[in-house]
């Protein structure tokens, strides 16, 4: 503990490092508890501490602290970086085995977590012996915002109290602000109170009494000090922040003035000669550009009877936060993904951000302005266990995943299996032996049987499926005596290979027919989602559809009669009271028109694509006019029936439109939509297509070929 403080082991804050305790040479009775071992860091350029549960927005004080201690035995402290999240915050270095090190750097949280790295640069193994934080009323050090910080230089934040070296903090200090005794100042004296000093309205930085009781003077009329940063980082664009705090201790007579003026390297910094309150803390601050020297001077006016005084000051660099980090749901999906999983590898900090530091499988959009975000992750091989993690669903940029070669089991996460197949994801799940891809059913691992239990169980299971087979072919013959006995009545049986949806069923598939798709005379075509992740078209009967049931059933006959690669296929129907509804596969690409058409949502075509697009019209057209008995016509054949697959394959749709007949027929039924002809116009409105067809009077099917131009 540390001023009645109780510190915590690191465990949970961070993952790699080793610990280790310091040479016994250096252990000393004086020394804090938590100076005795540190963590060090043997492995990877960049090990990161993650503080949690913080509150996005407010500011926080952070301090590390370092006691190198010879642990290594090599006598020779190193040399590191210290990064706060994505940005650079200082570097640290010792005098000698035996130096002390601490930082201290305020900020404002830009997410619910703050990251402390350490960075190898090559000069020895980072370590840590603590880290504090501390979190600050917003109202204070207004300078610290979310585009800067403020780094407290060369632990410059000094009270003027005895020269013993005595330092306040905590509990003093609410915020646990470390002011340490300054004594640089030549041939100072030193004035004291008992008394409380108060804090004035307008304070903003909300000084312990404590720090303002105690007073730096002298016997003359000026105080002159200086001080260098060491700072390698730092050069001439670089700005400090200077506050120096002043309150008069000393019940001044009516006839004698406390009056001076501030200078910093031979400029003025008041605008009128300045006389602290008494017992009231009262500050001056500003901000100075970089340079290598700071001199200092308090200057007494020419009415003034009482000398200079200085009761404390703090001395910060500003921090201007340039890099931008990772997007903030990125970033926190990605450490959940990490959790999920345990790795390790270099998946500690900003996923993204710096670029040197980018973890091991991400690729990340750096745009000129905003967050960078993942568009892609490649975690093959990565040895990864277990179900996939839900949290990927929260990458919202993602494009690319990679899960191949691990040992993932279990389902594949809808959402994820969702944007595959809509085709915003490139999804890789190969060679993962127990993972259902494509939505399906898992199943247990398999066990070994005996061989009288494998009789057992296959013997009544080969008995059941031949009674099966007897019972459908029964079903067949007194399905073909009821349709020959039941002409003019509705068949049913076609729908019964297809899966039946309620109303109810529908409205949660399609989150209550919340994003409409297209339109057609049937009625409006809804996008929505089975339970496994498959995306489905649904084409919902509108109120002013003349098609009903009777229409509605020879539709779905059709359908479920035709499988073809070319040939949009149904998943299933509705004929839920006065609800009528088909529900087919989903084509992700959407209709050929506009893709010729080139609009905002689609890229131009090439030749290449269009001619293949045009022969797997050509074959569902084909299908349709030869292999189908009796065949069928397709009478409205257009680019804007033709759907395309992710990779651009060609699905012909519309198939309430078609026409049945055969070579017996010597006249059209009207039971289904559509009447025969042979399409040969040309659709000048669009220039997207153009069937050509012969006819034979043999009534042969004439088989139909595709001209797509521009």
């Amino acid at each position: 503990s540390i001023s009645n403080m109780i510190y915590v082991s690191d465990y949970g804050f961070i993952t790699p490092g080793e610990n280790r305790g310091i040479s016994s040479d250096y252990v000393k009775p004086s020394l804090v508890k938590r100076y005795l071992n540190l963590r060090f860091f043997p492995h990877g350029a960049r090990n990161c501490y993650t503080l949690r549960s913080l509150v996005m927005g407010n500011k926080y004080l952070v301090r590390a602290a370092f006691y190198y201690g010879n642990y290594d035995g090599l006598g020779k402290p190193p040399v590191f970086d210290l990064y706060m999240g994505t940005s650079y915050w200082h570097e640290v270095s010792f005098s000698d085995a035996g130096a002390f090190n601490w930082m201290d750097i305020i900020v404002v949280a830009p997410d619910d977590y703050l990251q402390v790295c350490l960075v190898n640069k090559g000069m020895g193994n980072p370590f840590i012996s603590g880290l504090d934080l501390r979190p600050l009323k917003n109202t204070l050090y207004p300078e610290v915002n979310a585009t800067q910080s403020l780094v407290l230089v060369n632990s410059n934040r000094f009270h003027m109290g005895p020269t013993d070296g005595s330092v306040i903090r905590y509990p003093s200090d609410s915020h646990d602000r470390i002011w340490t005794t300054y004594n640089a100042i030549p041939n100072s004296t030193e004035i004291s109170s008992t008394s409380v000093i108060q804090n004035n309205l307008r304070d903003v930085y909300d000084v312990p009494s404590s720090v303002m009781q105690n007073a730096a003077t002298v016997n003359s009329s000026r105080i002159d000090f200086s001080w260098s940063p060491s700072d390698p980082s730092v050069n001439i664009s670089s700005k400090y922040f200077f506050i120096f705090y002043f309150a008069e201790l000393q019940n001044v007579r009516s006839n004698a003035v406390r009056q001076f003026d501030i200078i910093i390297n031979n400029k003025t910094w008041n605008k009128q000669p300045y006389t602290p309150t008494f017992q009231v803390t009262d500050y001056f601050s500003g901000i100075l550009h970089g340079m290598e020297n700071y001199s200092v001077s308090l200057v007494a006016t020419k009415n003034a009877t009482l000398p200079p005084i200085l009761n404390a000051m703090e001395m910060y660099l500003v921090k201007p936060i340039t890099m931008v980090a990772t997007d903030p749901g990125d970033a926190r999906a990605m450490m959940a993904i990490q959790d999920d999983f345990g790795v390790i590898e270099n998946w500690m900090g900003d996923p993204c951000t710096p670029k040197a530091f980018i973890w091991r499988g991400l690729n990340c959009s750096y745009p000129p302005a905003g967050a960078s975000k993942i568009m892609a992750l490649n975690l093959s091989s990565f040895g990864l266990v277990g179900a996939i993690s839900t949290n990927f669903r929260d990458l919202k940029a993602l494009q690319y995943l990679d899960l191949s070669s691990n040992d993932l089991s279990g389902p594949i996460p809808y959402n994820l299996l969702q944007r595959s197949q809509n085709g915003s994801l490139l999804l890789r799940v190969g060679d993962n032996a127990n993972l259902c891809a494509n939505g399906t059913a898992c199943r247990s691992g398999r066990k070994k049987i005996n061989g009288t239990l494998l009789v057992a169980i296959v013997v009544p299971i080969a008995a059941a499926f031949a009674l099966f087979v007897i019972f459908l072919l029964l079903c067949q013959v007194l399905k073909g005596k009821a349709k020959r006995n039941t002409t003019g009545h509705e068949d049913k049986s076609a729908l019964l290979e297809n899966r039946e949806f309620s109303y109810k069923e529908l409205k949660h598939i399609t989150n209550n027919f919340s994003q409409e798709i297209g339109k057609g005379g049937f009625g409006p075509v809804f996008l929505g989602y089975l339970e496994n992740g498959n995306p489905v078209a649904v084409k919902v009967r509108s109120e002013s559809s003349s098609q009903g049931g009777k229409e509605f059933l020879a539709e779905a006959r059709h359908l479920t009669r035709i499988h073809h690669k070319n040939l949009v296929s149904l998943a299933g129907y509705c004929k839920d009271r006065n609800h009528l509804a088909l529900v087919y596969e989903y084509m992700p690409e959407g209709n050929l028109q506009d893709h010729l058409r080139a609009t905002s949502t689609c890229k131009p075509l090439s030749w290449e694509q269009r001619l293949q697009i045009a022969l797997d019209a050509a074959q569902g057209l084909e299908y349709l006019h030869i292999a189908c008995k009796p065949a069928l016509i397709h009478r409205d054949v257009k680019s804007r029936n033709i759907l395309l697959t992710t990779d651009l394959g060609a699905k012909i749709a519309d198939f309430g439109l078609t026409k049945a007949f055969s070579d017996s027929e010597t006249h059209i039924t009207t039971e289904p939509a559509g009447t025969f002809a042979v399409i040969t116009s040309v659709r000048r409105a669009t220039c997207t297509a153009l069937a050509l067809s012969s006819w034979s009077s043999s009534r042969a099917m004439p088989r139909s070929y595709l001209l797509m131009t521009a």
